[in-house]
């Protein structure tokens, strides 16, 4: 999958760098499940109602586009299992010559809504986005007056439920004693985080596969009340990566939340690869049998189908990862792209920019 996300990287890169004279680059977004035949039938109207563009190049461009888009289509029986992108346009960087290409991109989350769009550039944004949401955190920001959830994927930060509670204000009413009033506030906010609990459960077990990590944030002692309490399932209470003090418990105190623990999720984000590589490094030194490294080495061991886990820099060139990558997983191989943001990382780079902790020891 890491090799794939990279090569739509590239993709993406080069239809963003595609810019038509006018409105006549298609993009076309095919949500899972959709009738592809409804779709070319709504590009060939489309070819019919370009016919009126009175621009003769940009009527050309836009026609044969939707052509070469349509006969894409075709090639597929059906609807793939997350969707299809599809994007036609001129290509030509050359403004005297005329480049009509297709491209089919297979998404890789989901696609849930159907677009159509002729424009001076291509719709990318989806895909992008798509890419960012490789790591997903919880999010809670709580007081005794409200909470809200949410999720972070990537950079984008979403809101998901929102709860108001009945606990009393800090005035109390004519005629209640102190204690009592306490009584009611203690009562009233355990209920409160009762239901929070429940909604948390409801939220963030769904996705507990991909959850990286929960955050919290609230005022003291509010946020560490609910935590050290049995109110989390044990499951998510596990999961909780981190407590900051905060004032706002709305949208934006999600934001906030995510501002205030950048040093959290910055290890959280790299401890995944950290841990591949220490087990990496720890093969090496214990088992070297059971490990290669170098190119020449590791494609010695895919070839002798030998390969569990395969280990490449970022900082290798893209036919090399492609080629290696692919080999590697065509052999039931896990295929991890290492970043050089990390010791770990530049170690490898060093080793040749690949390494594989192997199934047997090869010789």
């Amino acid at each position: 999958m890491q090799v794939e996300k990279r090569k739509l990287r590239r993709t993406l890169a080069e239809l963003e760098h595609i810019k038509g004279r006018h409105t006549e680059l298609v993009s076309v977004y095919i949500p899972v499940g959709y009738d592809l035949n409804k779709i070319i039938q709504h590009l060939a109207q489309e070819q019919g109602t370009a016919t009126n563009i009175k621009d003769a190049r940009t009527r050309k461009n836009v026609i044969d586009s939707l052509e070469k888009a349509i006969r894409y289509l075709r090639t597929y029986k059906k609807t793939p299992e997350k969707g299809l992108a599809v994007f036609a346009g001129d290509a030509s960087e050359n403004e005297s010559k005329i480049d009509i290409r297709v491209w089919g991109i297979l998404p890789p989350e989901p696609i849930i809504s159907r677009i159509y769009r002729c424009d001076q550039t291509f719709l990318i944004h989806p895909l992008h986005e798509m890419l960012e949401h490789r790591e997903v955190f919880g999010l809670l920001v709580l007081d005794k007056r409200e909470a809200t959830l949410g999720l972070l994927r990537g950079t984008k930060i979403t809101s998901v439920a929102h709860l108001t509670s009945g606990v009393p204000g800090k005035i109390r009413a004519g005629g209640q004693s102190a204690q009592r009033f306490d009584r009611l506030r203690e009562g009233a906010a355990k209920e409160f985080y009762k239901r929070i609990a429940e909604v948390c459960n409801k939220q963030f077990l769904v996705i507990k596969t991909e959850l990286k990590g929960i955050l919290i944030g609230g005022p003291i002692p509010t946020k560490e009340e609910f935590f050290d309490g049995n109110y989390l399932n044990d499951e998510l209470k596990r999961k909780v990566i981190g407590l900051k003090d905060l004032g706002d418990t709305d949208e934006a105190g999600l934001h906030d939340l995510v501002t205030r623990s950048q040093d959290v999720l910055a290890k959280e984000l790299v401890i995944e690869e950290k841990k591949i590589m220490e087990e990496f490094f720890d093969m090496l030194a214990k088992h070297p049998e059971k490990t290669a490294y170098g190119k020449r080495e590791v494609e010695k061991a895919i070839d002798l189908a030998a390969v569990a886990t395969l280990l490449l820099s970022d900082s290798l060139p893209d036919d090399v990862v492609d080629d290696l990558g692919a080999r590697a997983e065509a052999i039931g191989s896990v295929v991890k792209i290492i970043s050089i943001d990390t010791r770990e990382g530049i170690q490898l780079k060093d080793l040749g920019g690949c390494g594989a902790i192997l199934r047997y020891a090869v010789s």
